[in-house]
């Protein structure tokens, strides 16, 4: 049991990772380029255009909870629990907007400070997100803790988590 929790907590905070991360829109700037120009270019250059991005990251997202839903066969009564759970899975955290800009205003212990306060907001958001499929997972029957364990570990392969760190990894 102890092993699934750290599964879906690390599930969970993988999850909270990866939204701020798709939802930025800066592009590195080389020596003497104009960032305006680079940032508001970038996106279309490299066919990354954030908004869509993150819509299509949310219409996956959605897809994956309609099918965990069908698959659970929750009971009436299990509803509310479902509905409270699908809304503590939906990201909280406003994308970062301009950060290129706003950590070279910064010195360098300011940056890393303000680096410590993001990792510190990313950390709980994802203990929310694990404390909240706790709760649901604790509402489902045993049949459909197996349902739902089986679809989170499927799920959490096919984003590339098998173990160790992501970085790096398409």
């Amino acid at each position: 049991m102890a092993h699934l929790s750290r599964r879906l907590a690390a599930a969970a905070f993988i999850t909270a990772l990866a939204l701020p991360a798709l939802a930025q829109n800066t592009a590195p700037v080389a020596a003497g380029e104009n960032n305006a120009t680079t940032t508001s270019a970038a996106p279309q250059r490299q066919g990354r255009d954030p908004a869509r991005m993150q819509e299509r990251m949310q219409k996956r997202m959605d897809k994956r909870m309609d099918q965990l839903k069908a698959q659970l066969k929750l009971a009436p009564a299990q509803e509310s629990a479902w509905t409270t759970f699908t809304q503590a899975m939906q990201p909280r955290m406003q994308p970062l907007r301009n950060q290129r800009e706003e950590m070279a205003a910064l010195t360098t212990p300011e940056r890393i400070d303000r680096m410590r306060a993001l990792r510190s907001e990313r950390m709980a958001e994802a203990d929310r997100r694990g404390e909240a499929a706790k709760a649901f997972y604790a509402t489902l029957t045993p049949e459909q803790q197996k349902t739902f364990d089986a679809h989170t570990l499927r799920q959490h392969r096919k984003d590339g988590h098998r173990g160790g760190h992501r970085h790096g990894m398409r």
